[in-house]
């Protein structure tokens, strides 16, 4: 795996190696959304082991925009003094990490405790509930909900570049904006879920200006060079996917644009059949090659590919030129030294705990997330 191994720059952020750890929302920032000791443990493992990047889970940039309990949020102080402690413990170990920045929009729901708490509505680029879904921790595991319009999206413009201040506060390298798997800017970029009239609706061009303009927010904190930006072209999780011709003519626009602010990284991830929900009898995502689509029109800006990938597969396709670095989720779950073992050669062979991979009553904080075994010290 040289190529994999191989130190990389992704803007300003000089990684030791091209495996970039996937943001995974492990849902274990107890009591609160402030980050805990055993959170640190969780990141400390995982630099340790290796990693060039580090993605945090997705954080939340406000109270109102979750419907994932426990999940980990930076909106106030006490949510950077909790992730300065993880970013200082990252980088004594030689890794990087970036803040991935997230609101859910129309994935919420009403009845959450931290949508009831936040006293305002779920919001939403259109009034179109998304189908599927699930909500485990509430009585009935409810589906989704017609959420409310968004009056003014330049208020969660805002509330991205305020997350992104916090970031900096917190010691992050950078910030990566979610812009994938149906959260809030992918519902303003797909048809499906934006059926607006104004300027943030109809065309491809105001469709993706929710993007560009979080985007431009984020740059404004912290220089291109250290934001990026994640993407699903072939949609189908949260309900989304547009036809494959629309879908094609809005992430090329979408992407040319993108490259333009010469961001740190743009990170697509590619089809995978488990984000892909069957709903009214049909699976849901747009099928496609998102790296032999959209790579030409990536110029100015690295390219990380996520999403399935083995090793193996990466360090190939690192070698070929196609991509610059890879992002692995599970394989980092079960082996908190998932590059040294790449790097000895050892296999990847632990199995991830599904039962535990979030948590939920009955099992202690660390079960299924920091007891995972290192081979390698």
């Amino acid at each position: 795996m040289t190529s994999l191994s191989t130190p990389v720059t992704l803007g300003a952020i000089e990684l030791r190696n091209r495996n970039v750890m996937s943001a995974l929302t492990r849902s274990r920032s107890l009591p609160t959304s402030i980050p805990n000791d055993t959170n640190l443990e969780y990141y400390r493992q995982r630099a340790r082991g290796g990693a060039g990047l580090i993605v945090t889970e997705g954080t939340l940039i406000v109270q109102q925009g979750t419907e994932w309990p426990h999940a980990p949020g930076i909106w106030t102080d006490g949510h950077v003094a909790g992730w300065k402690k993880i970013t200082d413990a990252v980088h004594a170990e030689g890794s990087k990490i970036v803040a991935q920045l997230w609101h859910v929009g129309r994935a919420s729901h009403p009845d959450m405790p931290e949508q009831i708490a936040s006293g305002q509505p779920v919001w939403a680029p259109s009034a179109i509930a998304a189908r599927g879904g699930q909500f485990r921790t509430l009585p009935g595991v409810p589906g989704y909900v017609t959420p409310t319009e968004l009056p003014d999206p330049w208020v969660i413009v805002e509330q991205f570049k305020n997350a992104a201040i916090k970031a900096k506060e917190a010691g992050f390298d950078g910030v990566e904006l979610h812009g994938a798997n149906g959260y809030l800017p992918h519902q303003f970029l797909d048809s499906t879920s934006n059926k607006r009239t104004d300027m943030w609706g109809g065309s491809v061009e105001n469709r993706a200006r929710f993007m560009l303009e979080a985007a431009k927010a984020l740059v404004s904190v912290w220089g291109a060079d250290r934001v990026a930006i994640k993407l699903n072209p072939c949609g189908g999780y949260n309900d989304m996917g547009m036809p494959l011709e629309e879908t094609l003519e809005t992430f090329t626009y979408l992407i040319k644009e993108l490259d333009e602010l010469k961001l740190a990284y743009i990170a697509l991830s590619r089809f995978n059949p488990a984000f892909d929900p069957v709903i009214d009898g049909k699976t849901r995502a747009t099928q496609h090659d998102v790296l032999s689509s959209y790579r030409p029109f990536i110029k100015n800006t690295k390219l990380v590919l996520n999403s399935g990938l083995t090793p193996s597969e990466a360090d190939d396709l690192i070698q070929s030129g196609k991509i610059d670095a890879a992002a692995f989720g599970f394989l980092w779950i079960s082996h908190p030294d998932m590059q040294k073992r790449v790097e000895a050669g050892k296999p990847l062979d632990a199995q991830v705990d599904f039962q535990n991979i979030y948590w939920h009553e009955g099992i202690t904080v660390e079960k299924g997330y920091t007891d995972y075994v290192s081979v390698i010290a």
